[in-house]
This record gives C-alpha cells, structure tokens and sequence, in this order.
C-alpha cells in the first residue's frame, strides 16, 4: 500500500457526519478512531428500516415497555433512600435511638430495613428488566439479521451479471457482512440504551422537580452547558484523532511497502530514502498525536467541572433551603444522587450517536441492494444436455454494456452442430462479451441468439447453461477436497467418475502422489498446489460434467509445454462431437482449426482457415505478424513450443 492509497481510504474514511461521540474522542478502544458514513437520505432509510422491522413489532414493543420500565426501578430508589436519611438525620439530631426496645424505637428494623430491601428489590428488577430487554433485542436482531441477509442473497441472485462487474466484490461482501451487522449492533444495544436514557432523564428531572422544582433548575442549566461543551471539545478531537488515525495508516502502509519489497529496495540503495521518510512521517504522527491527546485529556475534567459545580450549586442551594425547613436533608441526598443520574444518559446518548448514523447508512447501502434491477424473465421452456444437438445460430445480435459506446452492432454466425470455432481478436474485440452472450450472462439489445434453432430465451436460465462447459484462462477452485473440486459441477458423480475425468485431463498423476490423494483438502484459493495443477482440475472439472458446448478462453495458458501437449490432448478428447468455442491470444495455438472467427470492435471481420486467412492479407494477417514480429519463419511455424489446437 502506498501513501496515495493511505489517503485515499483516510478520504473515503471521512466523507462523514461529525457527530458527537465521546468515546473515540477520549481514544477509548485503541487507535482506529474514524468518524462514520452518514446516509445521504436519513429520514427516509428511517422511515424504511422501521418498516421492515414490521414482523418484529411486538418484539420491540416488548423490549421498550421492558426497558423504559427497567430504567423506572432505578429512578424510584434516590426518592425511596431519602426517608432512611431523613430517619437518620433526626436520630443524630435528637439523639434518637433507632435500635431495638427498650432502648430504641425499633425503627431500624420496622422501617429502615424494609426500605433497604426494596431498594435491594428495585434494583434486582432494575437488573432483570435489562437482562430481559437485552435478550429480546439479541433475538430481534437476530431475526432481522437472517431475513435480511436471506433477502439481500435472493435479490443478488436476480440482478444481472453487470451489477457485479459494475461493483467490487468487496463491496458485495460487506453489505452481507459488515453492513447488516451495523444495523444489528443498533437493534441489540443502541435501542435500549437510548430508551433507557431517556427515561431515566425524563424521570429524573420530574422527581427532581418533584422534591424542589427551583433546585431541579440549577440542574436543567447544567445540560444545554453539558452539551454544548462537550461538543465543541468533542469535534475537535474527533478531528485531531482522525488525522492521527491517518498517519497512522500513512506509516503502516510505508513499513509495509518497504519490508514487502525490501531487496528491491537493498538493490537499488534506498535504505536511506525510506529512512528519511519514515522520520517524516513519523513525527507528522507525533505532533497529531499530542494534539488529539490534548484535547481529549481535557475532555473529562470539563464535564466532570461542569457537573460539580451544579453538585455544588444544589448542595448550596440545598443547604439554604433546608436551613429554612424548606426541603430536608434526605431530599438533598436525593437530588445529589438524581444530579449524577442526569448526567450519565447524556454522555451514553452521545457516545451512540456516531453509531446510529453509520447504522443508518448501512441500513441504507442494504436497501439499494432491494432496489436494484433484476434480470429479465426466465423463459419456461426446458433443455437437457441429452437432447441438444448443439447448433448455435447468431443472428444480427447488437450489444453493449454501456449505451453511449456501441460494442458489438451486427454480429451473425452460423456454427454446426460438433463444429470447433477458434474466436481470434485483439483486446476489447469482444471475444469474452459473445461467450457471456451466449451463456445469457447478459441479454443482448437487438437481434436473436438460437440453439437448435430455439431463441435462448425460451429455456430456463439453469438449462441453458447447463449445456455449457467452460475451462477459462484464471482458474477457480474452493477451499475442499479435490474430488468435490472436480465433480462440482456434477455433484452425482461417483467417485469412479471423477477418477476417470482426472485421467482424462492428465490430473491423476499429482493427485494420487498428494498426501490424502483425492481426499486432500485444498485451501482458500488451492494455494498448497501449483497455477498448472488448478489449471488442470478445472478441466477435468469440464470434462466429468460432458457438457455440449464447450467454451475455452486459453484453458492451457498456465501449465508448462509438455503438461500443455497432454493436456491439449485431452481438451481434443472432451472436444469431439461437441460444439466448441475456442478463444485464443496465442494464434500459434490454433492456427491448424478448420474455422477461425476474426473479431474487431465487435463484429466478425474475416472467417476462414489459417492459410485461407493469411492469404487475404487482412486484419488477421497484420495480427499475425504483428504477434511473432522479430521470429523466424522455422521458429515460428515450430509446434513443439507451442502444442497444435486439431480440428475434430
């Protein structure tokens, strides 16, 4: 990673609300501090997301009712506790004794005790309402979490193929994984706590009023105060750690490039360069991260001033009305307590909030997923590879993947039935856009795409390709065993079966000398085998499925000269009888097919044989030549380096 692409993920990092949040702003949880998307349309992704909660309404309900009640145990307990100081109070006044009789007046059991053990009960229920909401809340969000993901996989099954060229596959992944999970983080804890702190904020302020409604106003001042510097701080430090969060990445990408390519760096004597830059970087870090540690240090010192001087102003204001008999001691204790009570939530509220809003935004990343396009209707008519004979027609087939800019504008081929066709052009001619035609990867613009004289569209999307077998030049393989490799597109197949098929493409030979033979499992993108292996278990994968057309995008491009010849034999092999559409680069390759297809800027140009072809001294003689410029004509006409594609 270089220092361009550091910035340009710290830049797509802060395309962001600057909401309050003051946990990353204090650099709780280490030093990934970023600020979060913002959804562009909020209301409406809201408005959205609730409706889609529809089927968990009574589980919400049940979790706020449950939640908000929760919060209420814990409010009651500062107003109950007060007339055990008030008891207190006048024991020490009075001299009192609150002990057992004869001495004392019991009250240290008739009525003390019972108020501790309901303040003891209250919070047992305070505790067990929010364990209780919790649970309904992981649960909610569960259900939503699967339905979700069940819906975004079934809408992804109907888009077309150009949705996932069109978007990085990264991109794809994170609306299953990242994006869902946001929005489930949010119905699990961020719901509840928002409930609960604004119902201990509401209930606090009307008990607060209640015991002394002009005491409750020193409070009430207090939070816009709270609020506002707590934001003002906030912001900026959110500000500063971002900038160091960028530096960060800035220096990790720098050690990263350097160490990866280190010889590089040793052969040309950059020691001293990436040094230097290191420095640089290094204490452009340093002062970022004095800054953002500045600010966030003074960050609970200001909250925690703030609220010791409302502390102060009721225990003043307190102490004089209780001098006048206005109030009493044990409603100064209440109020004391309700003041920290006040202040938590908020601080709560506002350490959610950036999270809210990045739920939002993945919530509605997740609904333009329900809002894409689907792909035209199946067709009902239904084909086996048994009934085929394999005859594609063509006919005055337009297409193009973006509108303004015409890729294929009349395209007409007759193939036969058994016949091999070699498809030859340069890059962007459309060799691969007319397999994926013929596959319906795509639907084309104009014109009709026949097999057996039937249009495509009539069959079914799953019978139509599984006339197909494809072997192409970037091979891909899951991580399982080898067997299921090969037979994953016939899952049926006995295990005879895909011995044979492995035989047949020449992969028998390394399978049975690894470790567990065909048992062996290969990892995630069969990197414990060699590029000519794989290559060789994707053909034999074509092979055991014995489709009807056969599509091979230079199958032998990743395989050594010798394994190239039996591997070469055995595509000619699979190839008899079948229809076949061969894509070469290399023309050396199939110079020796009876039919060579000449693609340019969509359309067939020249059709011919090699030597009908070179003849004409057209657009596929200057490919020629251009190909093996520099070669002698004995090297160039030399099979052995290169394996002969035959006509079957």
């Amino acid at each position: 990673m270089n220092e361009n692409e550091n910035n340009g993920l710290v830049q797509r990092e802060q395309q962001q609300s600057s909401g309050l949040d003051l946990g990353r702003a204090l650099g709780v949880g280490g030093p990934e501090i970023k600020e979060v998307d913002k959804a562009e349309n909020f209301r409406a992704t809201v408005v959205r997301l609730i409706k889609y909660l529809k089927p968990q309404y009574p589980m919400l309900i049940a979790m706020i009712l449950i939640a908000g009640i929760g919060a209420w145990f814990a409010i009651w307990v500062p107003d109950i506790m007060k007339k055990v100081t008030n008891c207190l109070a006048d024991s020490i006044e009075y001299f009192i004794d609150i002990g057992r009789p004869p001495d004392g007046n019991n009250q240290l059991y008739s009525y003390i005790a019972p108020i501790l053990l309901t303040c003891g009960a209250l919070y047992v229920l305070n505790a067990l309402f929010q364990f209780t909401s919790g649970l309904i809340a992981a649960s909610m969000s569960q259900r939503v979490v699967r339905r979700m993901r069940n819906d975004v996989k079934q809408k992804l099954d109907k888009v077309p193929l150009s949705y996932f060229d069109a978007t990085p596959t990264g991109d794809v992944i994170a609306r299953f994984t990242i994006d869902i999970e946001m929005i489930s983080l949010t119905l699990q804890d961020s719901i509840n706590q928002i409930i609960t702190g604004v119902t201990t904020v509401i209930g606090v302020f009307i008990m607060m009023v209640r015991i002394d409604w002009l005491l409750s106003i020193i409070a009430l001042v207090s939070l816009p105060m709270l609020i506002v510097v707590s934001a003002v701080i906030v912001k900026k430090s959110q500000k500063e750690f971002a900038r160091q969060q960028e530096r960060i990445g800035v220096l990790n990408g720098h050690i990263e490039e350097m160490y990866t390519a280190h010889h590089v760096v040793k052969l040309y004597n950059h020691e001293k360069e990436s040094i230097e830059t290191y420095e640089k970087i290094n204490k452009e870090l340093k002062k970022a991260t004095r800054r953002s540690q500045f600010l966030a240090s003074i960050i609970l010192p200001s909250i925690k001033f703030i609220d010791n001087l409302c502390y102060v102003g009721i225990c003043v204001g307190g102490g004089l009305r209780a001098g006048g008999g206005l109030i009493t001691i044990g409603d100064i204790q209440a109020l004391l307590s309700y003041t920290r009570q006040f202040a938590q939530p908020i601080e709560n509220i506002s350490n959610i909030a950036n999270t809210i809003q990045s739920s939002i935004a993945a919530a509605e990343r997740v609904f333009q997923v329900f809002d894409l396009e689907e792909m035209s209707e199946e067709g009902s008519r239904s084909i086996s590879v048994s009934e085929c004979e394999g005859r594609v027609d063509i006919e005055h087939v337009a297409f193009s993947y973006d509108k303004d800019k015409p890729l294929i504008t009349d395209l007409s081929l007759h193939v036969n039935a058994g016949e091999s066709i070699a498809i030859v052009g340069p890059t962007g001619a459309g060799k691969t856009t007319l397999v994926n035609l013929l596959m319906r990867f795509y639907d084309i613009d104009k014109g009709r795409i026949l097999i057996d004289g039937v249009d495509i569209t009539e069959y079914s999307r799953n019978d139509l390709r599984s006339l197909y077998g494809m072997v192409l030049q970037d091979t891909w393989l899951f991580n399982g065993t080898v067997a299921d490799n090969i037979a994953y597109g016939n899952p049926g197949a006995t295990r005879e079966e895909i011995i044979e098929a492995a035989k047949e493409a020449h992969a028998d030979q390394f399978i049975v000398t690894m470790e567990n033979g065909y048992d062996t499992v290969l990892k995630e993108g069969a990197t414990n085998i060699s590029a000519g292996q794989r290559q060789l278990l994707t053909i034999a994968r074509a092979i055991l499925k014995k489709p009807r057309i056969i599509i091979l995008d230079e199958a032998t491009s990743s395989v050594d000269t010798r394994t190239e010849k039996y591997v070469q034999s055995a595509m000619l092999a699979m190839m008899k009888d079948k229809t076949s559409f061969v894509i070469a680069h290399r023309l050396s390759t199939i110079k020796h097919a009876a039919v060579i297809l000449v693609m340019n800027h969509g359309d067939v140009v020249e059709q011919g044989n090699h030597e009908t072809l070179m003849a004409k001294k057209g657009f596929y003689y200057e490919l020629y030549n251009a190909q093996f410029a520099g070669v002698s004509d004995e090297n160039r006409d030399d099979d052995t380096a290169e394996s002969r594609f035959r006509q079957t």
